[in-house]
């Protein structure tokens, strides 16, 4: 019988998906990951006994409050409200899921902005008692905006609470209308919405006899089906040098390696890569995994390259595949999320970490910032402060070898860190 169910989700899985649940506060983004993880079965008994016993809970006596199965802090549960990214792993037959349950209040949208970043796709929560009128809230907002901007390649609105609604069809259409309206402003070309209630569970796995309206799947099998695009998947390759390796030992085994992890497309013994920002070029003469020798590695897998000749290579520097022309400079425009209590200051150096390369660095302009309300650029007057978006221009002391964010996310992203705390105090992409 185990041969039977391996080789039947052998042929079914379509692998993981990594994705964050975004919206405002209350929408429900605890409870709904709960409930996914109830439902699915994935929950032990002795948690299920922990938060029965819980003094913090917030539903009917006789009900289980599932989002105390994500807000682990004692601060979370107090309030009632989720403060930091909590990641959560279940698996169906069909695939497995990386879920992080981000922060709704405007105060933590850094910390939504951090589990993002590693997404692929944003359950985006709307609270159908709230934007019963089809007017969304600003974190909704937000939110998608976030997303569309990360290049999160999968967009789903869940209308939750519907059941606060009486299951209303047409609050769900100038929900769904709403949200249309506010993807077109930004530029989100497809997004997949349904109604569902998380407390009671309503199509989230299981179909809701309450929607003989809705025909769409239950948010389960939405997300069982979804394409597992990778960004970055296509291309070539990338790879930002770790540690360099001095295997010593008899003289045929010795050998210098560099170690780090792989982005952006495949690499095989054989392919000619280029180092940036030297220019030099040479082969893959062996991959290493672990102390394993293969023919090929996949993107996202850590290995070790031994070139075929011994040029100057340190950590953090860049080995590209192929003919990949990637823009050299000290100098580009990239939009900021400003992470910092304290304001950006365009007078102070920054350390800019990019990959695994390290260098100085300043805002030399702040062009504009973000309007969330509007939805559209505003000019900054030089400034950005927390949770605020913006587009601007940075120097860096040394030459960086860049991609647009768009193409290939690890070498179009990298994060600002203050020199004198070592708190990191932005993230930004490259335009």
């Amino acid at each position: 019988m185990n041969a039977i169910n391996d080789a039947w989700v052998s042929a079914h899985d379509t692998g993981v998906l990594r994705l964050i649940t975004a919206g405002s506060v209350d929408d429900g983004k605890s409870t709904l990951i709960g409930r996914l993880l109830y439902d699915s079965k994935v929950v032990f008994a002795d948690q299920m006994a922990s938060i029965s016993r819980s003094k913090y809970k917030r539903v009917a006596v006789g009900e289980i409050d599932l989002s105390l199965l994500t807000d682990g802090l004692e601060a979370e549960r107090e309030q009632g409200i989720t403060i930091d990214v909590a990641y959560r792993y279940f698996a169906t037959p069909r695939r497995k899921f990386i879920i992080a349950d981000a922060p709704g209040h405007e105060q933590y949208t850094r910390n939504m902005v951090t589990g993002a970043s590693t997404a692929q796709a944003a359950i985006v929560l709307v609270d159908a008692s709230r934007a019963a009128d089809g007017k969304l809230l600003a974190q909704t907002k937000r939110h998608s905006a976030l997303a569309q901007l990360l290049g999160l390649r999968h967009i789903v609105v869940a209308v939750n609470k519907m059941d606060l609604v009486d299951w209303d069809q047409q609050v769900f259409e100038r929900i769904r209308l709403s949200y249309a309206e506010l993807a077109g402003k930004l530029g989100i070309a497809h997004f997949h919405i349904v109604p569902l209630s998380a407390l009671k569970g309503d199509n989230v796995v299981q179909p809701s006899s309450h929607t003989p309206w809705y025909e769409g799947p239950t948010l389960l099998s939405l997300l069982e089906t979804l394409p597992n695009s990778e960004p970055g998947g296509q291309g070539q390759g990338r790879f930002f040098v770790q540690w360099v390796i001095r295997h010593g030992g008899d003289s045929s085994q010795h050998f210098r390696g560099y170690a780090g992890q792989l982005s952006g497309a495949g690499l095989k013994v054989g392919d000619q890569v280029k180092v940036l920002p030297s220019g030099q070029k040479a082969s893959v003469a062996r991959l290493l995994r672990g102390e394993q020798d293969v023919d090929h590695a996949d993107d996202g897998a850590s290995i070790t390259i031994v070139l075929d000749k011994d040029i100057d290579v340190s950590r953090g520097d860049l080995l590209v595949a192929g003919q990949a022309q990637l823009r050299l400079t000290r100098e580009f425009d990239a939009e900021l999320c400003w992470m910092d209590r304290q304001a950006l200051n365009p007078a102070r150096q920054y350390w800019l970490k990019q990959g695994t390369r390290t260098t100085q660095a300043r805002v030399k302009t702040v062009h504009t910032r973000r309007d969330i309300h509007e939805l559209q650029d505003v000019v900054a007057a030089g400034v950005l402060d927390m949770n605020d978006i913006g587009h601007v221009t940075l120097l860096a002391r040394d030459l960086l070898a860049l991609d647009a964010y768009a193409s290939h996310p690890v070498t179009g992203s990298f994060i600002l860190i203050d020199a004198a705390t070592h708190q990191t105090v932005a993230a930004g992409m490259v335009r």
